[in-house]
């Protein structure tokens, strides 16, 4: 790709002023009508050293409203970025709908520099290359503009470039060792910049070349490029609201007989789920007091002990929590951190999601809360409220929820590619149980307040809850994190297989290490 690009394109410094006079006006219009349409928009400079991604950023910028981007210049990690997933940090910075964020440099780090330098694996290239594209794929059909921009210099100019930096002491600063490394190897980096572009450059996140050996060209085709990027998102929404509102008026017309009939085909199939996967639970499984008393105990000695082996190494867990209301997911929880070192791990109670975590990816919220290495995450609710309460509500459309699956699995193979453990518990009771637990909580004042008129109302979208809890667990539950079904109709049963399961995969891995 690259050695095709000609590198001599020039501008005459009459020709740029007349593009740029427009195409200022143009950005700064995109910007507002991106904000009135809730776009989120992300802008990559990646590069050579020296092309002038800084220089790029400056004179992009000085045509948007300083209220509604923010720069992100990415370099070496930092000892916090360097104890979370190496996605975690460009997660935490993608943009709220409506705002820019853009990048000076970004998660191509880990397949270029980090590459070059061996702190990134061979090995690990290829699942580097798989999150990235994971990444990029999930915030693009959320709605994202993605616009990755390459800016290209050839090995004489580079170093010509690096030379007059080098020489003003104001300057010398930004020239480093491995910029000098990479230009005398300038041939083996061109390598492995090549790679990276044909591997990522896709339909939903495509790659522009940017000719930078003159800085008016350069300048003008990185305008056109943003100003044709958001102006075709702008067009898409603006054709998709409109095809919404007339959808909406077609669906208060009667349903039709063809989509009766794939209706009732969805639940045939949905109940052939059913019958593979939580009917097979068995909730007759009990414990003694005095049986759950014992192994309690053991199990918390035990997990007390894990607990500091997992800092020492500096492993990170991840353990999330779902099920039937009043299932028993806050009992277990307590028991499961009841002799933790608070200082090492964080319960996360995932409610509806507020008005800055709606105006983000739905997975945002979850990556933020992710733990640091030898930190454990616990989370009481999960992303997986997209496919359970999120679908059967309507709070999401059907192409959503059906993609959310991949999405959280990619999610999900990140975090164990960064060495977390991660577990997914399904707390499994029967209705009886459920209306038995509903009931006692309503008598009890001291446990009034864990019972809403919510969960009545749900408990008659049980069969609706449990197919989309079926096709959960079967499309989600993997070897690097799997579901757990636990059968909780006996607390104490379900307890100690909540902290047995964790203690074994703990065990298991402290072995590998």
């Amino acid at each position: 790709m690259l050695e095709k690009v000609d590198l001599t394109k020039k501008l005459s410094k009459e020709d740029y002023k007349g593009k740029m006079e427009h195409l200022e006006v143009r950005l700064g219009q995109l910007q507002r009508r991106c904000k009135e349409l809730g776009i989120p928009v992300l802008i990559v400079f990646e590069g050579f050293g020296a092309a002038g991604k800084g220089l790029q950023i400056g004179y992009l910028i000085q045509s948007m409203d300083p209220r509604g981007f923010q720069v992100f210049p990415i370099k070496n990690e930092t000892e916090e970025e360097r104890m979370h997933p190496f996605m975690w940090r460009f997660w935490t910075k993608t943009p709220a709908r409506g705002r820019i964020s853009i990048f000076d440099g970004s998660w191509y780090r880990r397949v270029l520099i980090d590459r070059f330098e061996k702190r990134t694996k061979e090995k690990e290239i290829p699942d580097a290359f798989h999150s990235i594209n994971s990444f990029e794929e999930q915030l693009a059909d959320d709605g994202n503009v993605i616009i990755k921009l390459f800016l290209d210099i050839d090995q004489k100019e580079q170093r010509k470039r690096f030379d007059k930096l080098a020489k003003n002491k104001e300057t010398a600063w930004r020239v480093t060792q491995g910029d000098i490394e990479r230009n005398a190897r300038y041939g083996e980096y061109a390598d492995m910049m090549e790679d990276m572009l044909f591997k990522t450059d896709t339909d939903y996140a495509p790659w522009t070349i940017i000719e930078s050996m003159d800085r008016r060209f350069a300048t003008v085709k990185i305008y056109t490029t943003v100003i044709k990027a958001m102006a075709d998102q702008i067009e898409k929404v603006e054709k998709q609201k409109a095809e919404e509102r007339a959808a909406e008026e077609a669906e208060k017309e009667s349903e039709s007989l063809e989509a009766s009939i794939v209706a009732r085909e969805a639940d045939r199939e949905m109940k052939e789920l059913q019958v593979s996967i939580l009917s097979k639970a068995d909730l007759s499984l009990k414990y003694t007091r005095e049986e759950y008393k014992e192994k309690l105990k053991k199990l918390q000695k035990k997990i007390e002990k894990l607990h500091g082996e997992l800092y020492r190494r500096r492993i990170p867990v991840v353990l999330g929590f779902e099920g039937w209301d009043a299932g028993g997911k806050g009992g277990a929880i307590k028991r499961l951190t009841q002799k933790m070192d608070p200082r090492g791990y964080v319960v996360n109670p995932t409610a509806s999601p507020n008005d800055i975590e709606k105006a983000h990816h739905y997975l945002w919220r979850f990556w933020k809360a992710m733990p640091k290495d030898g930190h454990v995450a616990i989370f009481d609710r999960t992303w997986y409220g997209r496919v359970m309460v999120e679908r059967i509500e309507g709070f999401c459309t059907k192409e959503e929820w059906q993609r959310a699956y991949k999405e959280i699995n990619d999610m999900e193979k990140d975090l164990y590619d960064a060495g977390a453990i991660v577990i997914k518990f399904w707390m499994h009771i029967d209705k009886d149980e459920q209306e038995r637990r509903f009931k006692e909580r309503q008598e009890n004042p001291e446990k009034q307040w864990k019972i809403t008129d919510e969960d009545w109302r749900n408990r008659e979208k049980w069969d609706r809850y449990e197919d989309s809890a079926n096709e959960m667990l079967l499309r989600t539950s993997t070897d690097y994190a799997p579901w757990v079904v636990v059968e909780g109709n006996d607390k104490y049963y379900a307890r100690v297989k909540v902290l047995s399961t964790v203690v074994k995969a703990i065990e298991a891995r402290l072995q590998e290490k």
